[in-house]
């Protein structure tokens, strides 16, 4: 069975993995004309890892990534108000990753062109339209540098094309656009002596626009060198028509000063953290209404063209990364592809969407905004009934995790398309 993939993010190539894995033919057709490591930093939570671990990149990860041991959230002024483990040290399988996005994402390229051939990424393809019939999808493409168009046919096409879904906006067109609150994420990675215990995530502050985050990305080099710092300032700019998508304007270092001066965290020099990231962009914080169907016929969504959701308890990526392997696994278990479709958004759909609306409730950073609202530590066992309700919601707790079967499809699936 031949699947096209819309979009060559970390859920596209994840996508091609997943099916590859399951015996398909994807092909992953990227609008940029090639694929580079940029970006910032990214969380990858236990219950993706071990999905990534049973496509066999345990130990390209382990290389790639650091496994945070602690979540921290704490007051403006660095008072913790309440703590927890995470990954091995939570008692999962598997642990949890900080990384920075672009290796990520070429780790997996890789991994995709030494499975599935150089040919099987196509860049610099602008996705066009689609058209269904009895028996595959014809994708339409114009050819970023020829500006030629370009076709091609499968059984089934994938969106995994991002927040601003081409695909999905054929799906829905009179959709209306991105939904955003108001709050923009500076963000930016630099050059830092570790801080705290060198394996903490840390979040400060309280409701959205009054929030920082800070966790390591990377080592550092030598014994007393400095290791490489993801971190995000929220700043609420009020809301107003939602911003582009991507990558806004780039935040001078003296906007940055000013912004945090009024933060006072005592393990984390913020005026040097700010001279010393490569550059500091602004990003608009969106997410999008809960969708009613994803699956079309032989068409179907997955990761931010499905579900794009604000940043609350690092869900988005790994979400994703499930969104790959119910989908492989439905295709393999069923001979009609549409009805494949139908099953992966019945089993998917739900569970995502409903981790949408939680992350529009703060997530399990309600913890952090009501210490903030409290002027305290929450009363005893609060914290801990919130950040379990999030992970039983997004089917991440430690026993599902841990023992749930697997996705990963026994024998390769039979070309049932031909």
């Amino acid at each position: 069975m031949k699947v096209t993939v819309v979009g060559g993010g970390i859920a596209g190539l994840t996508c091609a993995l997943s099916l590859h894995a399951a015996g398909f033919q994807p092909q992953v057709c990227e609008a940029s004309r090639s694929i580079e490591a940029v970006g910032v930093g990214i969380n990858l939570l236990p219950h993706a890892v071990r999905e990534l671990s049973e496509l066999g990149l345990a130990g390209e990860l382990a290389s790639v990534a650091l496994p945070p041991q602690r979540l921290s959230y704490q007051s403006r002024a660095g008072e913790a108000v309440w703590e927890e483990p995470l990954g091995l040290a939570a008692g999962y399988h598997w642990p949890q990753y900080s990384v920075h996005r672009g290796r990520l994402q070429m780790l997996l390229l890789a991994a995709v062109r030494e499975r599935l051939g150089l040919d099987a990424v196509r860049t610099g393809l602008l996705f066009q339209r689609f058209e269904q019939t009895a028996d595959g999808v014809r994708a339409h493409f114009m050819g970023r540098s020829s500006r030629l168009p370009v076709v091609v046919d499968a059984d089934v096409m994938v969106g995994a094309d991002g927040i601003g879904s081409a695909v999905r906006a054929q799906l829905y067109p009179g959709e209306s656009g991105p939904r955003w609150n108001g709050v923009h994420m500076w963000r930016g990675v630099a050059h830092h002596p570790h801080v705290l215990d060198g394996r903490s995530i840390v979040v400060a502050g309280g409701t959205p626009g009054a929030k920082f985050v800070a966790y390591p990305i990377e080592d550092p080099a030598t014994v007393d060198g400095e290791a490489l710092l993801n971190w995000v300032l929220e700043v609420r700019h009020g809301p107003s028509a939602p911003p582009p998508g991507g990558a806004g304007r780039r935040v001078t270092v003296a906007e940055a000063h000013t912004a945090l001066s009024s933060w006072s965290l005592p393990w984390i020099d913020l005026a040097a953290l700010a001279e010393r990231s490569s550059a500091i962009y602004e990003y608009p914080m969106l997410d999008r209404d809960p969708l009613p169907r994803w699956s079309f016929g032989r068409v179907t969504l997955l990761g931010d063209a499905a579900h794009p959701m604000y940043p609350m308890g690092m869900n988005g990526g790994s979400q994703s990364v499930v969104d790959t392997r119910v989908l492989a696994w439905c295709l393999a278990r069923e001979n009609d592809p549409a009805a494949a479709l139908r099953r992966y958004d019945r089993m998917r759909r739900p569970v995502v969407n409903a981790v949408v609306l939680a992350n529009r409730a703060l997530g399990p950073e309600e913890i952090i905004a009501r210490a903030a609202d409290d002027g305290g530590i929450l009363p005893a066992g609060q914290a801990e009934k919130i950040a379990e309700g999030y992970r039983e919601l997004t089917e991440a707790g430690v026993a599902h995790v841990n023992t749930h079967s697997s996705w990963a499809v026994p024998r390769p699936a039979t070309d049932r398309a031909r």
